[in-house]
């Protein structure tokens, strides 16, 4: 009799002990609860993530990955002959396409060139004579027959310094009467070659010497 207490008295220390162990069992279910909403952002952020704009490719790329994606032809083999031959054909058809546009673009320059001289000549007018150049100087030689060497002066300012510069040159002129000598102020024009050195002609003598 006394042994059923005994029983009774362990088993009941027993009961608490089960009934804790599904609070502990709750406990723990309650954080994997807690976390399984940290989880869903995540996934909701995959699309996000494919959503992002596909990588930018150059002309020649895309044209590459064409050429691999495409579905091949395959041909029978052939013979070296063969492709020599399609080799021929093909360089003779770019020959004549070649031509072609070559005539088409001579044509094309040959009337734009046309057209502009057109324009470019307007109304025709007469012939008229050019100005012919003076020039004005001291003889410093008369030695040669019908032949005068002149010596031009020129005075200027120096563009960047500004320094008066003095500088001289000297040509020969064509004297048909011999009239200048050494030392007179003459004017002279130019003219057609009349020597290897003479393209002036006197025209006037401006002043003697004394």
């Amino acid at each position: 009799m006394q042994e059923e207490p005994e029983q009774q008295q362990s088993e009941e220390p027993q009961e608490p002990a089960a009934e804790a162990a599904p609070e502990e069992g709750a406990e723990a279910e309650a954080p994997a609860e807690a976390e399984a909403p940290a989880e869903a952002p995540a996934a909701e952020g995959a699309p996000a993530a494919e959503a992002e704009p596909a990588e930018q490719l150059s002309p020649r790329e895309r044209r590459k990955r064409a050429r691999a994606t495409a579905p091949s032809e395959q041909r029978p083999p052939r013979s070296p002959e063969d492709r020599a031959r399609e080799r021929a054909e093909q360089r003779a058809k770019k020959a004549v396409a070649r031509q072609r546009w070559r005539a088409k673009r001579k044509d094309r320059d040959s009337a734009s060139r046309i057209a502009g001289e057109r324009q470019d000549a307007g109304p025709s007018a007469e012939h008229a004579p050019g100005v012919r150049k003076t020039q004005q100087g001291v003889v410093v030689s008369s030695k040669g027959d019908k032949t005068i060497t002149v010596r031009i002066d020129r005075v200027g300012r120096h563009q960047v310094y500004g320094k008066v510069v003095r500088k001289s040159s000297t040509l020969h002129a064509h004297d048909e009467r011999n009239e200048a000598g050494e030392g007179d102020v003459v004017r002279v024009v130019e003219a057609r070659p009349l020597s290897r050195t003479k393209r002036w002609r006197l025209v006037q003598v401006l002043e003697k010497a004394r």
